[in-house]
């Protein structure tokens, strides 16, 4: 473990929990690279108990969450949310009631241009990076990469990153190329670009075109061209506060340790221009090397994820994967 950390939070990752079974699973594969008996047994323990098959209880039989069509509204209530949180708590994505959701959401969600529409109609002006980027890369997570929707939703994705033609741009959602959204003021927005990162950083290496890598390097270069840890970005209201504050899951909005945990799985950690943000994330951690949920979605979901205010395995789990010199970042490798 690296000796930036106060302490080994990993025999606590490694620990048999109920509640929260995904953090075992995530800490075996991407920081003990532990062998396939293991991490099979692991997972089919995230299948049963916790937050996945909770999720999966209130699935209806079509496939949706909540109410049948598309959009995101009641937040983390419907069907894209749980596709979301299905991928980052470890779901397997084999298991049938996962695929069956995944495919409602790309038939009720995929507008004409591509991509993830935000609307309960999918029209192409509600696409927006955050919510094309954090779905698709649930997506790609959850084995989907080789269904067309899902190669056009990331290639919307490129587009709309490198002003390619055809894309189309809109006042009320992306505005410009670059990460410009009309919620932003038509400026490029950070948590835009983290979601966006988040999707191309799920294809694996050796599949991303040049226009994917020129997509990433863009992002990479605006997100580390501003200091994470102040959030100095074109932004014409104050800094929202939950940037600073460290959480699991998120929703639209990103953190200073999700993309920090992003631009280190893309070879960034070293990146001086990263540093600053690298001491916030350390200054967090208390004597035994953990973190603490400061911000939660609890009540919201199906399924409440550990306390708020409360020393949290999947804030430590996310933080020790950026400091550890073994880890494989999870946001790089499909699950």
């Amino acid at each position: 473990m690296n000796t930036q950390l106060k302490g080994d939070p990993l025999s606590w990752l490694l620990e048999p929990d109920q509640e929260n079974p995904g953090v075992r699973y995530f800490a075996l594969r991407d920081l003990l690279h532990g062998p396939e008996d293991d991490l099979g047994r692991s997972r089919a323990e995230v299948m049963r108990t916790g937050p996945v098959p909770a999720i999966l209880e209130a699935q209806h039989p079509e496939g949706y969450w909540a109410r049948p069509g598309g959009g995101h509204s009641p937040s983390y209530q419907v069907t894209v949310w749980q596709i979301i949180f299905l991928a980052e708590l470890g779901a397997d994505p084999d298991d049938e009631r996962v695929q069956r959701g995944c495919n409602y959401l790309l038939n009720h969600s995929t507008a004409a241009n591509g991509g993830l529409a935000m609307s309960q109609k999918p029209v192409p002006s509600s696409v927006v990076h955050c919510m094309n980027g954090d779905p698709l890369a649930a997506l790609l997570h959850l084995k989907m990469g080789d269904d067309p929707r899902v190669q056009a939703a990331l290639t919307w994705q490129v587009q709309a990153i490198l002003g390619e033609e055809p894309i189309k741009f809109y006042k009320s959602g992306t505005s410009g190329p670059n990460f410009a959204c009309g919620y932003n003021g038509k400026q490029p927005c950070a948590w835009g670009a983290t979601k966006a990162l988040k999707a191309l950083s799920a294809v694996p290496a050796d599949q991303r075109t040049p226009m994917i890598a020129e997509a990433i390097e863009i992002g990479v270069e605006f997100l580390l061209g501003h200091d994470l840890a102040t959030a100095d970005y074109p932004y014409t209201d104050r800094v929202s506060s939950g940037w600073f504050k460290f959480g699991f899951p998120l929703s639209y909005r990103s953190d200073v340790l999700e993309t920090a945990f992003i631009l280190s799985g893309l070879g960034y950690r070293d990146d001086p221009r990263l540093k600053n943000a690298l001491r916030l994330i350390l200054s967090k951690q208390d004597d035994r090397g953990r973190w603490i949920m400061e911000r939660s979605l609890n009540g919201k979901m199906w399924a409440d994820i550990e306390k708020k205010g409360k020393p949290s395995k999947w804030v430590t789990l996310r933080a020790v994967q950026i400091f550890s010199d073994k880890a494989i970042s999870s946001n790089t490798a499909p699950a």
